[in-house]
């Protein structure tokens, strides 16, 4: 019989808030974390705008020396571990740490660290080009740095597929918690990519938005007038632990991750397959294996990117796999109001997926002002919507074809 997989602690740094509450607390108030970049000088670009994260300071969860030793993408994580971890109450140490992992993605890793030391390189050479520049810039060194950090010694590793990266990762973990293979997974993602040379390429790729504008109108998934996603960055961490090992240690159970589904469009580098086909094997998989129907969800947290193809595609999607059902569900993307985090998208979204059970509310769609024709279902525009809800699914889709949907349910015995 595999065994049951519970999450048991949530933790965040994003660009609505430092921590899952204030996070939380955001999305329900409709609030943007979209503005004007700070962290270099836009002039020459088309696209001037990002979900950055302020007023994070990684002194908060990591020394001096640690800091300067590791990416802004792995301070995220870190920040997020933590929290997850002091809510669970799980103490990693000699008589468990075999039986923990770490599993954090990253769609880009260390960028801002290997853009930085370009210009060290081309400027005054390569002996003066950092020794960390490789451990800092390797997409897994959030996990492996938290591993070393907590004394984790279970299976670590990192997903690298796109925008479905955390959502993989927080996948994986439940897999090999199923298995056997582990009593306690911490999984989720990290990604800092706001620096000039990735702004710059996924605009040359026509990926982002140029509404500069108007910052905190940008991000408008299924809206009519959507032209591009906006770049976010920040980490998400869920602890997911085996029932009997949580329950033995007297920890609060808030959901259950009962279907995880993967799938590969096989089609195109950055465009979704026609119809969403990838996307919507991904959402039946991932019901079959959670032994749920598809009126059975309350709640899809939708990928949502603000870019025309995905939107449409992804209701084509929901359509073809809850048929008549799918006009009553209500569905948001929180992207109208993160932007999107690339590789810890999928496991923000995974938290918002378990809050919305625990919480019994699911958050708005904000800037949805002009509905697509195309997308016609329930996307909560603009407020909250309060109400118990026991199942919820989070879809993540990305570049490369990667298709990936996480299935959560209330936690009953």
């Amino acid at each position: 019989m595999k065994h049951r997989v519970v999450v048991t602690g949530l933790g965040a740094v994003s660009p609505v808030g430092l921590n899952v509450r204030s996070t939380w607390q955001s999305l329900l108030a409709g609030r943007s974390g979209v503005d004007y970049i700070t962290a270099f000088d836009t002039e020459a670009f088309d696209t001037k705008i990002a979900a950055e994260v302020t007023d994070f300071d990684p002194l908060d969860c990591m020394d001096r020396k640690e800091a300067r030793r590791n990416d802004r993408f792995v301070q995220f994580a870190t920040g997020a571990a933590l929290e997850a971890l002091s809510q669970a109450e799980l103490t990693i140490d000699s008589s468990n740490a075999e039986d923990v992992g770490v599993i954090v993605g990253s769609g880009i890793g260390g960028i801002s660290t290997l853009s930085n030391q370009f210009h060290v390189l081309s400027e005054r050479g390569p002996s003066r080009v950092s020794p960390f520049l490789v451990p800092m810039m390797i997409a897994d060194m959030a996990s492996g740095h938290l591993s070393i950090r907590l004394g984790a010694k279970g299976p670590n590793f990192c997903t690298v597929s796109a925008c479905s990266s955390g959502a993989d990762a927080i996948g994986e973990a439940a897999e090999i918690v199923k298995r056997g293979e582990a009593l306690a997974v911490v999984a989720g993602g990290a990604e800092a990519c706001i620096v000039p040379i990735s702004v710059a390429g996924f605009a040359s790729a026509g990926a982002l938005s140029k509404r500069n504008d108007d910052p905190t109108k940008a991000s408008r998934p299924f809206d009519a007038d959507r032209d591009g996603f906006i770049i976010g960055e920040g980490a998400a961490i869920l602890v997911l632990e085996e029932l009997d090992f949580a329950r033995d240690r007297g920890a609060t159970i808030l959901a259950e991750l009962v279907g995880y589904g993967a799938t590969a469009d096989a089609h195109h580098i950055t465009q979704p397959a026609e119809g969403g086909e990838g996307g919507a094997r991904a959402m039946t998989l991932a019901l079959k294996k959670a032994c749920l129907r598809p009126n059975q969800v309350d709640y899809i947290n939708a990928h949502g990117t603000s870019t025309p193809l995905n939107d449409r595609f992804e209701t084509m999607a929901i359509k073809s796999v809850f048929g008549a059902d799918a006009y009553k569900i209500p569905i948001s993307s929180t992207k109208s109001m993160t932007g999107h985090l690339i590789g810890a998208a999928g496991a923000l979204e995974a938290t918002i997926s378990v809050l919305a059970i625990t919480e019994s509310a699911c958050p708005p769609t904000i800037n949805l002002e002009n509905p697509d024709p195309d997308c016609d279902l329930d996307y909560t525009p603009h407020t909250p919507r309060r109400g118990r809800i026991n199942v919820t699914l989070s879809n993540s889709f990305g570049f490369g074809g990667h298709n990936s949907c996480l299935v959560f349910r209330r936690f009953e015995e």
